[in-house]
Protein backbone atom coordinates (compact mmCIF):
# COMPACT_ATOMS: atom_id res chain seq x y z
CA UNK A 1 0.00 0.00 0.00
CA UNK A 2 1.30 3.12 -1.04
CA UNK A 3 -0.05 7.00 0.23
CA UNK A 4 1.22 10.58 -0.11
CA UNK A 5 3.00 12.16 2.67
CA UNK A 6 3.43 15.69 2.77
CA UNK A 7 7.27 16.52 2.45
CA UNK A 8 9.44 19.50 3.17
CA UNK A 9 10.23 19.54 -0.89
CA UNK A 10 7.78 17.08 -2.49
CA UNK A 11 5.45 14.58 -1.52
CA UNK A 12 7.02 11.70 -0.80
CA UNK A 13 5.12 8.09 -1.19
CA UNK A 14 5.83 5.83 1.67
CA UNK A 15 4.96 1.82 1.03
CA UNK A 16 5.45 -1.99 2.06
CA UNK A 17 7.18 -4.52 0.30
CA UNK A 18 5.08 -7.40 -0.29
CA UNK A 19 6.73 -10.59 1.29
CA UNK A 20 5.57 -14.10 1.73
CA UNK A 21 7.43 -15.37 4.73
CA UNK A 22 6.62 -13.85 7.81
CA UNK A 23 9.42 -15.12 9.84
CA UNK A 24 12.73 -14.22 7.09
CA UNK A 25 10.89 -11.45 5.79
CA UNK A 26 12.44 -10.16 2.60
CA UNK A 27 15.59 -12.11 3.09
CA UNK A 28 14.63 -14.82 1.13
CA UNK A 29 14.29 -12.38 -2.09
CA UNK A 30 17.44 -10.62 -1.45
CA UNK A 31 19.35 -13.89 -1.51
CA UNK A 32 17.37 -15.47 -4.42
CA UNK A 33 16.69 -12.58 -7.07
CA UNK A 34 18.76 -9.52 -4.82
CA UNK A 35 18.96 -7.09 -7.57
CA UNK A 36 15.33 -7.92 -9.53
CA UNK A 37 13.94 -7.59 -5.58
CA UNK A 38 15.73 -4.26 -5.26
CA UNK A 39 14.45 -2.98 -8.99
CA UNK A 40 10.73 -3.67 -8.23
CA UNK A 41 10.64 -1.69 -4.74
CA UNK A 42 10.46 1.52 -5.84
CA UNK A 43 6.78 0.92 -7.45
CA UNK A 44 6.11 0.73 -4.23
CA UNK A 45 7.17 4.21 -2.81
CA UNK A 46 10.25 6.61 -2.52
CA UNK A 47 10.40 4.96 1.08
CA UNK A 48 9.61 1.35 0.97
CA UNK A 49 9.06 -0.87 4.35
CA UNK A 50 11.01 -3.94 4.51
CA UNK A 51 11.51 -7.02 6.53
CA UNK A 52 15.15 -8.20 7.48
CA UNK A 53 14.27 -11.51 9.00
CA UNK A 54 11.71 -10.87 12.17
CA UNK A 55 12.90 -6.58 12.05
CA UNK A 56 11.32 -3.63 10.13
CA UNK A 57 13.77 -1.57 7.65
CA UNK A 58 12.99 1.08 5.51
CA UNK A 59 14.80 1.26 1.92
CA UNK A 60 14.96 4.60 0.66
CA UNK A 61 14.59 4.58 -2.70
CA UNK A 62 15.37 8.28 -4.07
CA UNK A 63 18.63 9.65 -4.15
CA UNK A 64 17.21 12.65 -1.97
CA UNK A 65 16.36 10.40 0.60
CA UNK A 66 19.61 8.68 0.17
CA UNK A 67 21.61 11.40 0.63
CA UNK A 68 19.49 13.06 3.26
CA UNK A 69 20.70 9.81 5.27
CA UNK A 70 24.50 10.24 4.33
CA UNK A 71 24.41 13.95 4.99
CA UNK A 72 23.70 13.38 8.37
CA UNK A 73 25.45 10.39 10.23
CA UNK A 74 24.68 12.02 13.52
CA UNK A 75 21.00 10.82 13.43
CA UNK A 76 21.55 7.56 10.51
CA UNK A 77 24.73 6.57 12.01
CA UNK A 78 26.68 3.27 10.69
CA UNK A 79 24.72 0.45 12.34
CA UNK A 80 22.00 -2.11 11.31
CA UNK A 81 22.45 -5.74 10.32
CA UNK A 82 25.55 -5.36 8.23
CA UNK A 83 27.64 -3.15 10.35
CA UNK A 84 26.64 -5.56 13.56
CA UNK A 85 28.21 -7.93 11.72
CA UNK A 86 31.00 -6.27 10.44
CA UNK A 87 32.11 -5.04 13.81
CA UNK A 88 32.46 -8.75 15.19
CA UNK A 89 34.90 -9.09 12.64
CA UNK A 90 36.67 -5.92 12.17
CA UNK A 91 35.77 -3.91 15.30
CA UNK A 92 35.42 -0.62 15.22
CA UNK A 93 38.04 0.79 12.64
CA UNK A 94 37.03 3.29 10.65
CA UNK A 95 34.72 1.86 8.23
CA UNK A 96 32.30 0.65 10.89
CA UNK A 97 32.81 3.36 14.31
CA UNK A 98 29.94 5.15 15.53
CA UNK A 99 29.56 8.46 14.68
CA UNK A 100 31.60 10.47 17.24
CA UNK A 101 34.72 8.12 17.11
CA UNK A 102 35.09 8.88 13.21
CA UNK A 103 36.93 12.25 12.95
CA UNK A 104 39.48 11.17 14.98
CA UNK A 105 40.18 7.91 13.39
CA UNK A 106 40.36 9.86 9.93
CA UNK A 107 42.37 12.56 10.89
CA UNK A 108 44.85 9.61 12.13
CA UNK A 109 45.05 7.43 8.59
CA UNK A 110 44.22 10.61 6.28
CA UNK A 111 48.08 10.74 5.39
CA UNK A 112 48.33 7.56 4.01
CA UNK A 113 45.78 8.10 1.57
CA UNK A 114 46.67 11.83 0.29
CA UNK A 115 47.11 12.36 -3.47
CA UNK A 116 50.49 13.05 -3.32
CA UNK A 117 51.33 9.76 -0.79
CA UNK A 118 49.51 7.34 -3.29
CA UNK A 119 51.39 9.18 -6.30
CA UNK A 120 54.59 7.16 -4.66
CA UNK A 121 52.64 3.60 -4.44
CA UNK A 122 51.77 4.02 -8.17
CA UNK A 123 55.41 2.15 -8.86
CA UNK A 124 54.70 -1.33 -6.30
CA UNK A 125 50.96 -1.46 -8.16
CA UNK A 126 52.48 -1.48 -11.59
CA UNK A 127 55.22 -4.29 -9.98
CA UNK A 128 52.35 -6.45 -8.97
CA UNK A 129 50.47 -6.19 -11.62
CA UNK A 130 53.26 -7.02 -13.75
CA UNK A 131 54.14 -10.07 -11.31
CA UNK A 132 50.43 -11.70 -11.98
CA UNK A 133 50.14 -11.24 -15.34
CA UNK A 134 53.96 -12.70 -15.88
CA UNK A 135 53.03 -16.03 -16.53
CA UNK A 136 50.10 -16.02 -18.75
CA UNK A 137 50.43 -17.33 -22.06
CA UNK A 138 48.55 -17.25 -25.84
CA UNK A 139 45.49 -19.62 -25.39
CA UNK A 140 45.49 -20.13 -21.54
CA UNK A 141 42.58 -20.03 -19.63
CA UNK A 142 42.81 -17.53 -16.20
CA UNK A 143 40.73 -16.98 -13.51
CA UNK A 144 40.42 -13.57 -13.52
CA UNK A 145 38.20 -13.35 -10.09
CA UNK A 146 41.15 -15.07 -8.18
CA UNK A 147 44.01 -13.15 -10.19
CA UNK A 148 42.22 -9.65 -9.56
CA UNK A 149 41.99 -11.08 -5.69
CA UNK A 150 45.53 -11.70 -5.68
CA UNK A 151 46.54 -8.62 -7.55
CA UNK A 152 44.74 -6.25 -4.77
CA UNK A 153 45.76 -8.26 -2.22
CA UNK A 154 49.56 -8.18 -2.66
CA UNK A 155 48.77 -4.32 -3.12
CA UNK A 156 47.03 -3.72 0.08
CA UNK A 157 49.55 -5.54 1.87
CA UNK A 158 52.28 -3.62 0.63
CA UNK A 159 50.60 -0.66 1.35
CA UNK A 160 49.65 -2.00 5.14
CA UNK A 161 52.61 -3.82 5.26
CA UNK A 162 55.28 -2.64 3.22
CA UNK A 163 56.40 -6.42 2.25
CA UNK A 164 53.81 -8.74 0.23
CA UNK A 165 52.52 -11.72 2.05
CA UNK A 166 53.86 -14.86 0.97
CA UNK A 167 52.20 -16.98 -1.75
CA UNK A 168 50.46 -19.18 0.99
CA UNK A 169 48.84 -16.59 2.95
CA UNK A 170 47.86 -14.54 0.13
CA UNK A 171 46.16 -17.24 -0.98
CA UNK A 172 44.54 -18.22 2.37
CA UNK A 173 43.38 -14.34 2.89
CA UNK A 174 41.73 -14.67 -0.44
CA UNK A 175 39.30 -18.00 0.01
CA UNK A 176 38.75 -16.74 3.69
CA UNK A 177 37.55 -13.11 2.14
CA UNK A 178 35.40 -15.02 -0.15
CA UNK A 179 33.46 -17.26 2.48
CA UNK A 180 33.45 -14.35 5.04
CA UNK A 181 31.79 -12.27 2.28
CA UNK A 182 29.46 -14.57 1.57
CA UNK A 183 28.55 -15.79 5.13
CA UNK A 184 28.15 -11.78 6.02
CA UNK A 185 25.63 -10.94 3.40
CA UNK A 186 23.13 -13.83 4.45
CA UNK A 187 23.70 -12.90 7.99
CA UNK A 188 22.82 -9.44 6.98
CA UNK A 189 19.57 -9.99 5.24
CA UNK A 190 18.42 -12.81 7.71
CA UNK A 191 19.58 -11.45 10.99
CA UNK A 192 18.39 -14.51 13.21
CA UNK A 193 21.43 -15.37 15.52
CA UNK A 194 20.06 -19.00 16.25
CA UNK A 195 20.08 -19.80 12.58
CA UNK A 196 23.94 -19.35 12.16
CA UNK A 197 24.58 -20.82 15.36
CA UNK A 198 23.41 -24.12 14.67
CA UNK A 199 26.96 -26.48 13.54
CA UNK A 200 26.37 -26.55 9.64
CA UNK A 201 28.88 -26.70 7.59
CA UNK A 202 28.57 -23.19 6.06
CA UNK A 203 28.18 -21.68 9.96
CA UNK A 204 31.58 -23.96 10.74
CA UNK A 205 33.19 -22.24 7.60
CA UNK A 206 32.30 -19.21 7.92
CA UNK A 207 33.59 -19.15 11.86
CA UNK A 208 36.69 -20.98 10.59
CA UNK A 209 37.61 -18.14 7.84
CA UNK A 210 37.03 -14.90 10.21
CA UNK A 211 39.46 -16.83 12.54
CA UNK A 212 42.00 -17.25 10.26
CA UNK A 213 41.67 -13.65 8.95
CA UNK A 214 42.20 -12.49 12.22
CA UNK A 215 44.95 -14.87 12.89
CA UNK A 216 46.65 -12.74 9.56
CA UNK A 217 46.54 -9.71 10.38
CA UNK A 218 47.37 -10.65 14.37
CA UNK A 219 50.83 -12.25 13.00
CA UNK A 220 51.78 -9.30 11.02
CA UNK A 221 51.42 -6.97 13.73
CA UNK A 222 53.23 -9.21 15.97
CA UNK A 223 56.32 -9.66 13.72
CA UNK A 224 56.21 -5.52 13.00
CA UNK A 225 56.13 -5.56 16.92
CA UNK A 226 59.42 -7.88 17.11
CA UNK A 227 61.31 -5.94 14.89
CA UNK A 228 60.07 -2.18 15.91
CA UNK A 229 63.51 -1.16 17.52
CA UNK A 230 64.89 -2.00 13.80
CA UNK A 231 62.36 -0.88 11.34
CA UNK A 232 62.19 1.93 9.43
CA UNK A 233 59.58 1.18 6.68
CA UNK A 234 56.97 3.88 6.19
CA UNK A 235 53.48 2.59 5.74
CA UNK A 236 50.11 2.42 7.31
CA UNK A 237 51.03 -0.29 9.89
CA UNK A 238 53.83 1.84 11.04
CA UNK A 239 51.60 5.17 11.14
CA UNK A 240 48.94 2.79 13.39
CA UNK A 241 51.97 1.78 15.97
CA UNK A 242 53.12 4.98 15.80
CA UNK A 243 49.82 6.05 17.02
CA UNK A 244 49.50 3.09 19.38
CA UNK A 245 52.49 4.51 21.77
CA UNK A 246 50.94 8.09 21.76
CA UNK A 247 53.70 9.46 18.91
CA UNK A 248 52.20 13.04 18.34
CA UNK A 249 48.94 12.26 18.70
CA UNK A 250 46.46 13.17 20.99
CA UNK A 251 45.77 10.30 23.07
CA UNK A 252 47.43 6.57 22.35
CA UNK A 253 45.31 3.88 20.95
CA UNK A 254 44.93 0.52 21.72
CA UNK A 255 46.24 -2.50 20.32
CA UNK A 256 42.60 -3.43 19.74
CA UNK A 257 42.20 -0.41 17.41
CA UNK A 258 45.20 -0.97 15.58
CA UNK A 259 43.57 -4.54 15.26
CA UNK A 260 40.02 -3.09 13.70
CA UNK A 261 42.06 -0.80 11.53
CA UNK A 262 44.52 -3.12 9.89
CA UNK A 263 41.39 -5.83 9.08
CA UNK A 264 39.14 -3.12 7.78
CA UNK A 265 41.64 -1.50 5.40
CA UNK A 266 42.70 -5.19 4.39
CA UNK A 267 38.90 -6.18 3.83
CA UNK A 268 37.93 -3.29 2.21
CA UNK A 269 40.79 -3.01 0.00
CA UNK A 270 41.90 -6.48 -1.19
CA UNK A 271 37.50 -7.27 -1.91
CA UNK A 272 36.02 -4.12 -3.12
CA UNK A 273 38.62 -3.58 -5.84
CA UNK A 274 39.29 -7.23 -7.42
CA UNK A 275 35.54 -6.85 -7.88
CA UNK A 276 35.93 -3.96 -9.50
CA UNK A 277 38.55 -5.17 -11.85
CA UNK A 278 37.01 -7.85 -12.50
CA UNK A 279 33.52 -6.61 -13.54
CA UNK A 280 36.07 -4.54 -15.90
CA UNK A 281 37.38 -6.72 -17.76
CA UNK A 282 34.17 -8.91 -18.08
CA UNK A 283 32.12 -6.23 -19.46
CA UNK A 284 35.44 -5.12 -21.75
CA UNK A 285 35.22 -9.27 -23.23
CA UNK A 286 31.59 -8.29 -23.75
CA UNK A 287 31.99 -5.27 -25.73
CA UNK A 288 34.25 -5.09 -28.37
CA UNK A 289 34.03 -1.62 -29.63
CA UNK A 290 34.27 -0.45 -26.27
CA UNK A 291 37.58 -2.61 -25.83
CA UNK A 292 38.90 -1.53 -29.13
CA UNK A 293 38.87 2.14 -28.44
CA UNK A 294 40.53 1.88 -24.73
CA UNK A 295 43.16 -0.40 -26.72
CA UNK A 296 43.80 2.36 -28.92
CA UNK A 297 44.22 4.95 -25.73
CA UNK A 298 46.64 2.37 -23.70
CA UNK A 299 48.96 1.55 -26.79
CA UNK A 300 49.04 5.69 -27.26
CA UNK A 301 49.91 6.85 -23.84
CA UNK A 302 52.02 3.32 -22.58
CA UNK A 303 53.90 2.82 -26.22
CA UNK A 304 56.74 1.78 -23.97
CA UNK A 305 54.39 -1.35 -22.65
CA UNK A 306 55.55 -0.57 -19.16
CA UNK A 307 52.96 -0.48 -16.38
CA UNK A 308 51.93 3.72 -15.99
CA UNK A 309 53.64 5.74 -13.89
CA UNK A 310 52.02 9.32 -12.16
CA UNK A 311 52.38 10.98 -15.21
CA UNK A 312 50.64 8.70 -17.37
CA UNK A 313 47.34 8.59 -15.36
CA UNK A 314 46.41 11.99 -16.04
CA UNK A 315 46.38 10.72 -20.50
CA UNK A 316 44.36 7.97 -19.39
CA UNK A 317 41.13 9.35 -20.00
CA UNK A 318 39.30 6.94 -21.21
CA UNK A 319 40.32 4.08 -19.26
CA UNK A 320 38.73 6.23 -16.14
CA UNK A 321 35.31 6.41 -18.11
CA UNK A 322 35.55 2.47 -18.11
CA UNK A 323 36.33 2.25 -14.31
CA UNK A 324 33.95 4.97 -13.30
CA UNK A 325 31.29 2.99 -15.93
CA UNK A 326 31.73 0.01 -13.78
CA UNK A 327 31.48 1.25 -10.89
CA UNK A 328 28.15 2.72 -12.08
CA UNK A 329 27.12 -0.81 -13.46
CA UNK A 330 28.40 -2.89 -10.87
CA UNK A 331 29.35 -0.91 -7.75
CA UNK A 332 30.73 -3.63 -5.54
CA UNK A 333 29.12 -2.05 -2.06
CA UNK A 334 25.63 -2.47 -3.45
CA UNK A 335 23.82 -2.54 -0.35
CA UNK A 336 24.22 -0.97 2.68
CA UNK A 337 22.51 -0.28 6.39
CA UNK A 338 21.72 2.80 8.88
CA UNK A 339 20.35 3.29 12.10
CA UNK A 340 18.45 5.90 13.72
CA UNK A 341 20.12 7.53 16.73
CA UNK A 342 16.89 9.62 17.45
CA UNK A 343 13.36 9.77 16.61
CA UNK A 344 13.38 11.37 13.02
CA UNK A 345 11.85 11.99 10.02
CA UNK A 346 12.43 10.46 6.50
CA UNK A 347 10.26 11.24 3.61
CA UNK A 348 7.57 12.73 5.98
CA UNK A 349 7.71 9.11 7.97
CA UNK A 350 8.56 9.09 11.33
CA UNK A 351 11.07 6.90 12.20
CA UNK A 352 11.84 5.41 16.11
CA UNK A 353 15.41 5.50 17.74
CA UNK A 354 16.77 2.36 16.30
CA UNK A 355 15.16 2.37 12.77
CA UNK A 356 17.16 0.23 10.35
CA UNK A 357 17.49 2.27 7.36
CA UNK A 358 18.88 0.33 4.04
CA UNK A 359 19.96 1.99 0.57
CA UNK A 360 21.45 1.01 -2.65
CA UNK A 361 23.96 2.44 -5.21
CA UNK A 362 22.99 -0.55 -7.57
CA UNK A 363 19.40 1.15 -7.21
CA UNK A 364 19.98 4.87 -7.51
CA UNK A 365 22.95 3.78 -10.30
CA UNK A 366 19.90 1.70 -12.07
CA UNK A 367 17.46 4.61 -12.23
CA UNK A 368 16.52 5.32 -15.42
CA UNK A 369 15.49 8.90 -14.43
CA UNK A 370 19.40 9.49 -13.56
CA UNK A 371 20.72 7.37 -16.33
CA UNK A 372 19.05 6.72 -19.60
CA UNK A 373 19.44 3.11 -20.60
CA UNK A 374 20.70 2.21 -17.22
CA UNK A 375 21.38 -1.58 -18.29
CA UNK A 376 23.80 -0.64 -20.92
CA UNK A 377 27.27 -0.37 -20.29
CA UNK A 378 28.30 3.02 -21.97
CA UNK A 379 31.75 4.89 -21.01
CA UNK A 380 31.07 7.59 -22.86
CA UNK A 381 28.80 8.80 -20.18
CA UNK A 382 31.84 9.99 -18.44
CA UNK A 383 33.59 11.98 -20.75
CA UNK A 384 34.72 15.55 -20.83
CA UNK A 385 31.53 17.36 -21.02
CA UNK A 386 29.27 14.21 -20.81
CA UNK A 387 29.46 13.67 -17.39
CA UNK A 388 28.19 17.57 -16.44
CA UNK A 389 25.11 15.79 -17.47
CA UNK A 390 24.92 13.77 -14.45
CA UNK A 391 22.76 14.83 -11.63
CA UNK A 392 24.87 15.98 -8.69
CA UNK A 393 24.70 12.47 -6.47
CA UNK A 394 23.50 10.40 -8.47
CA UNK A 395 26.57 8.23 -8.28
CA UNK A 396 27.69 6.90 -4.88
CA UNK A 397 30.02 4.21 -5.70
CA UNK A 398 31.98 5.73 -2.81
CA UNK A 399 29.50 6.97 -0.69
CA UNK A 400 29.23 11.04 -0.04
CA UNK A 401 28.96 13.40 3.22
CA UNK A 402 31.86 12.88 6.01
CA UNK A 403 31.46 9.09 5.65
CA UNK A 404 33.04 9.23 2.09
CA UNK A 405 35.44 6.32 1.59
CA UNK A 406 39.12 7.51 2.36
CA UNK A 407 40.84 4.91 0.26
CA UNK A 408 38.85 5.93 -2.92
CA UNK A 409 41.99 8.01 -4.73
CA UNK A 410 44.33 4.45 -3.85
CA UNK A 411 41.69 2.36 -5.13
CA UNK A 412 40.69 4.21 -8.16
CA UNK A 413 44.63 4.74 -9.19
CA UNK A 414 45.45 0.99 -8.79
CA UNK A 415 42.32 -0.04 -10.62
CA UNK A 416 43.85 2.13 -14.00
CA UNK A 417 47.24 1.06 -13.76
CA UNK A 418 45.68 -2.77 -13.63
CA UNK A 419 43.34 -2.12 -16.41
CA UNK A 420 45.71 -0.28 -18.52
CA UNK A 421 48.18 -2.78 -18.03
CA UNK A 422 46.58 -5.75 -18.74
CA UNK A 423 44.50 -4.44 -21.91
CA UNK A 424 48.19 -2.75 -23.33
CA UNK A 425 49.02 -6.21 -23.67
CA UNK A 426 46.00 -9.03 -23.20
CA UNK A 427 42.57 -9.87 -25.26
CA UNK A 428 40.66 -11.01 -22.83
CA UNK A 429 38.14 -13.10 -24.39
CA UNK A 430 34.87 -15.19 -22.48
CA UNK A 431 34.71 -19.10 -22.86
CA UNK A 432 32.32 -20.68 -25.39
CA UNK A 433 28.60 -20.50 -23.68
CA UNK A 434 29.57 -17.90 -21.10
CA UNK A 435 26.45 -16.89 -19.25
CA UNK A 436 26.41 -14.00 -16.80
CA UNK A 437 25.86 -14.95 -13.35
CA UNK A 438 26.39 -12.47 -10.74
CA UNK A 439 25.98 -13.42 -7.38
CA UNK A 440 25.90 -10.58 -5.18
CA UNK A 441 26.78 -10.91 -1.67
CA UNK A 442 28.30 -8.77 1.13
CA UNK A 443 29.37 -6.93 -2.46
CA UNK A 444 28.72 -7.17 -5.94
CA UNK A 445 31.01 -8.71 -8.96
CA UNK A 446 32.04 -12.11 -10.71
CA UNK A 447 33.00 -14.43 -9.03
CA UNK A 448 34.50 -17.44 -10.45
CA UNK A 449 35.46 -15.39 -14.09
CA UNK A 450 37.02 -17.67 -15.80
CA UNK A 451 38.09 -16.43 -19.37
CA UNK A 452 40.83 -16.89 -22.17
CA UNK A 453 44.20 -14.52 -22.60
CA UNK A 454 45.09 -13.80 -25.79
CA UNK A 455 48.31 -11.21 -26.20
CA UNK A 456 48.27 -8.27 -28.35
CA UNK A 457 52.06 -8.19 -28.77
CA UNK A 458 54.19 -10.54 -30.53
CA UNK A 459 56.56 -11.36 -27.91
CA UNK A 460 54.95 -12.18 -24.37
CA UNK A 461 55.18 -9.76 -21.37
CA UNK A 462 57.78 -10.84 -19.13
CA UNK A 463 59.58 -8.22 -18.25
CA UNK A 464 61.06 -7.70 -14.75
CA UNK A 465 60.46 -4.38 -13.09
CA UNK A 466 61.81 -0.83 -13.71
CA UNK A 467 65.30 -1.06 -12.01
CA UNK A 468 64.47 2.57 -10.70
CA UNK A 469 60.66 1.60 -10.05
CA UNK A 470 61.47 2.09 -6.23
CA UNK A 471 63.32 5.77 -6.56
CA UNK A 472 60.58 8.32 -5.26
CA UNK A 473 58.11 9.85 -7.58
CA UNK A 474 56.16 12.94 -7.29
CA UNK A 475 53.54 13.97 -9.36
CA UNK A 476 50.05 15.46 -9.09
CA UNK A 477 47.40 12.37 -9.69
CA UNK A 478 44.13 12.65 -11.84
CA UNK A 479 40.80 13.66 -10.71
CA UNK A 480 39.81 10.09 -11.03
CA UNK A 481 35.97 10.76 -10.71
CA UNK A 482 34.15 13.65 -12.34
CA UNK A 483 33.54 16.57 -9.56
CA UNK A 484 29.83 16.17 -9.74
CA UNK A 485 30.13 12.44 -9.08
CA UNK A 486 29.71 11.50 -5.10
CA UNK A 487 31.29 8.88 -4.71
CA UNK A 488 30.01 3.24 -1.04
CA UNK A 489 31.70 0.17 -0.56
CA UNK A 490 30.75 1.56 2.87
CA UNK A 491 32.95 -0.40 4.57
CA UNK A 492 34.68 1.94 1.95
CA UNK A 493 31.98 4.20 3.00
CA UNK A 494 34.79 5.82 5.86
Amino acid sequence: MTGSVPGSARNWTVGTAPGIFPFLGHGIDLVRRPLAFLESLPTHGDLVEIRLGPQRAWMACHPDLVHQVLGDPETFDKGGPLYDRLRMLLGDGVGTCPHQDHRRQRRMLQPGFRKARVADQVHLMGEEVESVCRTWRGGQTVDISATMMDLSTRVISRVLFSDSLDAATALEMRRCLATVVRGMFVRTVMPVDALFRVPTPANRRYRHASDRLRAIVDAAVAERRRDAARDDRDDLLGTLLAAARGDGVESAITDREVHGQVITLMFAGAESTALCLSSALALLGRHPEEERRLHSEVDSVLASGRPPGPDELPRLVRTRCVLTETLRHRPPGWLFTRVATKETKLAGHRLPPGATIVFSPYLLHHDPALFPDPDRFLPDRWLPGQADAVRPGAMIPFGAGRRKCIGETLAMTEAMVAVAFITRHWRLRHLPGYEERLRPAASLGPRGLVMTCEPRARRPVATPPRADSRAPRTAVLPVVHNSRTAGGHDVHDA
